[in-house]
């Protein structure tokens, strides 16, 4: 799908708040309502818009640890890992990368035992070579959206 100029508004616009109306979103950009939900539609069923959430302070929920861990395993198994990570809810991002590492995980803790639990259950993953873990001292921007 080419995405044009508009595509590019209403996908800005959502993603400074996504409950807007396909109404309101109309009026802000000067087109139909018929067309903004035809636009919306479109990008749903390519897939560009996946879904629809809230985005929470994690602080405030009691999350204040930030650890990124780079993990490298055995050649061979890294996906099948990185699956079995992917599934924990403390975890909020994992990617495959480069360098010495294969693994790079971003996950939310409530306190330090809570990431030493984590970190020792993922050393003891089969095929799991070695971890290394950073924490955050200061989160300077933390957003995912790129409009």
């Amino acid at each position: 799908m080419t995405m044009d100029d508009k595509d590019k508004q209403i996908l800005k616009y959502l993603l400074a708040d996504a409950r807007q109306s396909a109404r309101q979103l109309s009026l802000r950009l000067g087109v139909s309502t018929v067309t903004i939900i035809s636009r919306i539609n479109k990008l749903e069923e390519k897939k560009i818009i996946k879904g629809y959430s809230a985005r929470l302070d994690h602080e405030l929920l009691g999350y204040g640890i930030t650890a990124i861990i780079e993990v490298k395993t055995n050649q061979g198994k890294m996906l099948e890992i990185e699956n079995k990570i992917a599934k924990h809810e403390n975890v909020i991002a994992v990617y495959d990368i480069t360098g010495n590492t294969d693994t790079m995980i971003i996950a939310k803790f409530k306190d330090r035992e809570d990431l030493s639990i984590f970190v020792k259950k993922l050393s003891a993953i089969a095929n799991v070579e070695n971890t290394l873990t950073h924490i955050v001292l200061n989160t300077v921007k933390e957003d995912d959206r790129l409009t």
